[in-house]
């Protein structure tokens, strides 16, 4: 005679089970790439809110005396300046530290606000369809019509350089690719079995969007922040050394690459070495976003 398999006291019919996906830590860390990329990143943001405190200038602080000095192992250099001053004498050290600043907070900024407008509209279309689907794919035909870099410059170009400014410019078409994503997974969701369950007991649409379908849609979502965020990183920088991202009082990388490309030849330091903080920050969430997909896709996991 078979046993008989009881359901545990309190446990909704209509509720998927959660994977807990025990694997997925054990695959990232098993990820030597992806573990220094984070290690890397990590290094990046403690630096960010560290800089008031590591820098060994104000960032705005000229010194005349100092013009173009080059990095201290290098002839001429002086411990006083690390990694040299700027064309107006700039600690460019603790301009660096403070950039950091800008292209951490922008990118956090900009990815969280596009993730939550876009999956909160790609679950709305996915799940609802009809004329709310059609409606919200349209919008995203438009946007898609337009490169992405290029309608940035023309919200700059009209607004002018403020911080207010560059997170719409950067967030008001990146929301496109989360609202694909969601739209997506939620399509594939809406008629699965722990979703036809939950209507059968009674649930109502937003407990089933949020309560039973989010939680699964939840990866993709993350790995694609991951990867958004060094894309917005670049074009920060971009707007930055055009000089209509990033007001000039404030440090940003992109700002000290444009100020030291006149110089290049004889004072290769001023854009060098901000143009090797966007590289290594850029690749290093790279390369963290790629682990992280390779750890929360299931067929890694065979």
């Amino acid at each position: 005679m078979a046993a008989t398999q009881t359901q545990p006291v309190g446990a909704n019919p209509g509720v998927r089970p959660i994977d807990a996906r025990p694997g997925t830590l054990k695959l990232l860390l098993a990820n030597r790439v992806a573990v220094g990329a984070g290690l890397v990143t990590l290094g990046f943001v403690l630096v960010a809110l560290l800089a008031p405190m590591l820098s060994p200038y104000n960032p705005a602080e000229q010194h005349p005396e100092a013009i173009r000095v080059p990095p201290f192992w290098s002839p001429g250099g002086s411990t006083r300046f690390l990694l040299g001053t700027d064309g107006l004498g700039r600690d460019l050290l603790s301009r660096i530290l403070f950039g950091s600043r800008v292209s951490i907070l922008l990118g956090v900024v900009v990815v969280l606000l596009t993730l939550v407008v876009g999956a909160c509209l790609g679950m709305l279309a996915g799940y609802y369809r009809g004329w709310v689907d059609t409606l919200l794919s349209r919008v995203v035909d438009t946007l898609l019509a337009f490169p992405f870099l290029i309608f940035a410059l023309a919200i700059m170009a009209v607004t002018g350089p403020n911080l207010v400014a560059l997170v719409l410019a950067l967030a008001f078409k990146g929301w496109v690719d989360f609202f694909r994503v969601a739209r997506g997974d939620v399509l594939a969701a809406r008629e699965s079995e722990y979703v036809l369950a939950a209507r059968g007991v009674g649930a109502s649409n937003a407990y089933i969007l949020f309560g039973e379908i989010l939680p699964n849609i939840v990866p993709p979502l993350i790995v694609l922040a991951a990867l958004r965020m060094a894309t917005v990183i670049i074009a920060e920088a971009s707007l930055s050394f055009l000089g209509i991202g990033v007001p000039p009082r404030i440090p940003a990388w992109g700002t000290m690459v444009a100020d030291g490309r006149g110089s290049i030849a004889t004072a290769w330091w001023i854009a060098t070495f901000p143009g090797l903080a966007i590289l290594l920050l850029v690749l290093s969430v790279n390369l963290l976003g790629e682990g992280l997909r390779d750890a929360l896709d299931p067929r890694m996991r065979r």
